[in-house]
């Protein structure tokens, strides 16, 4: 599959009607959105697409995007029905961040499926650190990405889960991911977040400073919940694939999260979106080997209890498989109910005059999201 120009994009979705195996079916056409050519993300969707041409005759287009406003612009003015995305999709559902602007606010959208497979992200170290454990990155040198949420919050994530601030390490600027690796290697910085089997942490475990990645005692409930205060989208993970030689064998006990994240508008159509994942879990076996990360489709690697909620279709499957329960319907409920204030506390807030300096406008937003979720009992996390 080749990727095709946004200018050739064509319809976003249009339906063959004709059902595939086992009765699942699918549309002639499809387009998402996904992370650019060469990552993780976009091989998978890729390896996807040759799949549903070659078992549905449904052709996939994807739109590579080389940051988030470009993966999630056509998401949100309808031009495609799905996204391929990173962790940014949860800070869209939630109006923070980078959507915490007056051009975004928070994103009506639903989790399709998701792959959690056997890499991680964290805290990749210099090897001549001696760092063992999160809290042993105390007066070390920190990369902190100038206009990266993610890769920033996730830092503040580990140094939270160590019982540390950016107030207690030295931090370092870098004006992008991949200058902050050459920083580390060149003795500049000493850490920098990744995924466990990023070229950037192939190249350090390479280098003669190494690699070592902090371990995260799975049963320190007390650091696990500073770590999620701070991000409550990680979850611990065996990580069975690391730079620095981490295997079945030899794993790193860390910390993950979903990638890539295949969301919908909450509006998107029912019978797109059952077909997809009717083809997510009962096709697995027959995609799975095909790109690296695949495996985490499985039924079995799916977080029923996330951050962001499934789209009504999904729910409506998994019910059907008996794979729902009461406890998961009332997650549900509760994630639904949390961005429905959210939007709402949106629709209020640029319907009142709201500032019309960039800064002021995001201060008074996020005051007035955190009043919104406060008054019914929930956290904002971000403020």
């Amino acid at each position: 599959m080749k990727p095709l120009a946004a200018g050739v994009l064509g319809a976003a979705v249009a339906w063959a009607g004709a059902a595939g195996a086992d009765d699942i079916e699918l549309p002639g056409s499809i387009a998402m959105t996904a992370y650019g050519t060469g990552s993780a993300g976009y091989t998978q969707m890729a390896s996807i697409g040759n799949h549903l041409q070659n078992t549905y005759g449904t052709s996939v287009r994807i739109l590579p995007g080389e940051n988030d406003v470009a993966r999630m612009t056509p998401l949100k003015t309808g031009r495609v029905p799905l996204c391929a995305c990173g962790i940014a999709a949860y800070y869209g559902a939630e109006g923070v961040l980078m959507f915490a602007g007056p051009d975004w606010g928070p994103q009506d959208i639903r989790v399709v499926t998701s792959s959690t497979a056997s890499f991680g992200l964290g805290l990749a170290v210099a090897g001549d650190t001696d760092v063992e454990t999160p809290a042993d990155l105390k007066g070390k040198r920190i990369a902190y990405i100038r206009g990266d949420d993610a890769l920033n919050v996730g830092t503040e994530a580990f140094l939270a889960f160590g019982d540390l601030t950016w107030d207690d390490v030295e931090r370092v600027e870098f004006p992008g991911y991949g200058r902050s690796f050459e920083g580390i290697v060149g003795h500049q910085a000493d850490a920098a977040f990744t995924m466990t089997v990023a070229p950037p942490a192939q190249q350090l475990a390479a280098s003669p400073r190494g690699i070592t990645w902090p371990h995260l005692d799975p049963d320190d409930e007390e650091a696990w919940e500073r770590f999620t205060n701070v991000a409550p989208y990680f979850q611990p993970h065996k990580v069975t694939v690391a730079a620095g030689g981490h295997d079945e064998d030899n794993p790193w006990m860390g910390s993950s999260y979903p990638y890539p994240i295949l969301v919908a508008n909450r509006d998107a159509e029912d019978d797109l979106v059952r077909g997809l994942v009717r083809m997510f879990v009962e096709d697995h076996d027959a995609y799975k080997d095909s790109a690296p990360g695949n495996e985490g489709f499985s039924l079995e690697n799916q977080n029923m209890q996330w951050v962001i909620p499934f789209h009504d279709a999904v729910v409506e499957y998994y019910k059907e498989i008996g794979h729902w329960t009461d406890e998961m319907q009332e997650h549900q409920d509760t994630l639904v109910e949390r961005h429905r204030t959210i939007r709402s506390a949106w629709g209020d807030y640029v319907a009142d005059d709201p500032p019309r300096d960039e800064d002021a406008f995001i201060e008074g937003w996020m005051e007035a999201r955190a009043a919104a979720l406060e008054e019914i009992g929930m956290d904002p996390v971000f403020r």
